[in-house]
């Protein structure tokens, strides 16, 4: 019981690692909450630093996820609960990260590390679909939203177990929380396209 706390505790202190935030620091010397759309991830880095960093804020996001997940493995005992708490941990960590006040990213990029160790196939087929979907309209906002939407769909349809539809639920509601801004700017047409310039101007 222990070890599952250290566990999930550890995976929320992972999670709360932001990567945008460094990057950015050590690159620019800025806050990237400060600039572009404010947001704390890949996206935001790509349009306010460039393809380079952007790339391995995305890499590092994903490998936080994976991290997480498998601390739960190694410590939850053959319990399948703990490594599924861990990747929640890790991606409630991402949006609200203890060492920056609170103020993260929107958890797409570590949702895909988790869940694509937690249940691949899902993970998968909702990723080939939300990646068309960015291609057709290059709205980054409007794919993750599809992503986390169809996971615990998958799921359903392929009979996984329950616990992963249970975590695949929260991870949809927050994602649709955190990107509520994003929703509000898809309805009004204003959300900003991939590609359409880097260093933006703050758009909060």
């Amino acid at each position: 019981m222990l070890a599952s706390i250290i566990a999930v505790a550890a995976s929320y202190l992972l999670g709360s690692v932001s990567f945008s935030i460094l990057i950015a620091r050590w690159v620019k010397g800025i806050d990237i909450r400060q600039h572009g759309s404010g947001n704390a991830g890949a996206t935001n880095t790509l349009r306010v630093l460039g393809k380079g960093p952007a790339a391995a804020v995305f890499l590092l996001d994903v490998a936080k996820g994976i991290a997480a997940v498998l601390i739960g493995q190694w410590l939850g005992e053959g319990e399948i609960w703990v490594p599924i708490l861990c990747g929640a941990a890790a991606i409630t960590g991402h949006n609200w990260p203890i060492w920056f006040r609170f103020k993260g990213g929107k958890g797409i990029a570590t949702t895909i590390g988790v869940m694509a160790t937690l249940a691949f196939w899902p993970a998968l087929l909702a990723g080939i679909i939300a990646i068309a979907a960015i291609a057709i309209t290059r709205y980054v906002s409007l794919g993750s939203l599809i992503f986390a939407a169809l996971l615990p769909v998958f799921i359903l349809v392929l009979s996984m177990p329950y616990e992963l539809f249970w975590v695949s639920l929260l991870i949809c509601v927050y994602a649709f929380i955190r990107h509520r801004t994003n929703i509000v700017k898809l309805v009004r047409g204003q959300e900003h396209k991939l590609g359409a310039g880097k260093g933006v101007p703050n758009e909060k």
